[in-house]
């Protein structure tokens, strides 16, 4: 099972770093396998630990990988490191064991502690389908025009059904992004 996430790792400036990621769940651990070469990657192996944030504000999925990096955090008072402020619930993890691969290590990570901020009362389709645009503006490199083109007219059936305003938002950024890839091939 994968479970989509928005990660924040601690620069070596100490500021955050945030990351939309999809962490495998294995028994009690979480697993998070950036690919090489990653801020995520660098932070976790110099700081060992990170924070997972469930939230539903979809445009920090969309954001980062669209270049806007800069969104509210909290620091922890017992964790060194920041939660996203819009999160329902976070996660302190701290990495255990690293499985070294050549294109995507794994950092096998322990729940130090976990903590609900705000009730979660389910995704509308359009949170969903701009989660998955997102994970497809990562993957541009890697797949052909045609199947870029058709996972966006699905998706798009779900932004003109169940969007409001934030979905939205964070639409646009993902088809800004895909109209300038869409330019340069």
């Amino acid at each position: 099972m994968i479970l989509e996430s928005v990660v924040t790792t601690r620069q070596e400036d100490g500021s955050a770093y945030i990351a939309p990621l999809g962490l495998h769940v294995e028994g009690s651990h979480l697993i998070i396998a950036p690919f090489r070469p990653s801020h995520t990657l660098e932070n976790l192996k110099r700081e060992g630990h990170a924070v997972v944030n469930w939230t539903t504000d979809v445009r920090l999925f969309a954001g980062p990988v669209t270049g806007r990096r800069a969104w509210p955090v909290i620091a922890l008072d017992t964790f060194p490191g920041y939660r996203l402020e819009a999160c329902h619930t976070h996660a302190e993890l701290k990495v255990i064991a690293i499985e070294e691969d050549p294109q995507r290590p794994r950092f096998r990570c322990e729940i130090t502690h976990e903590e609900t901020h705000s009730p979660f009362r389910g995704f509308v389709r359009a949170q969903a389908a701009v989660v998955e645009a997102a994970i497809l503006v990562t993957r541009l490199h890697m797949l052909p025009k045609e199947k870029v083109e058709s996972e966006l007219l699905y998706l798009q059936i779900a932004i003109n059904k169940t969007a409001g305003p934030i979905e939205l938002e964070a639409w646009s950024w993902i088809m800004q992004r895909i109209d300038t890839w869409r330019n340069a091939s």
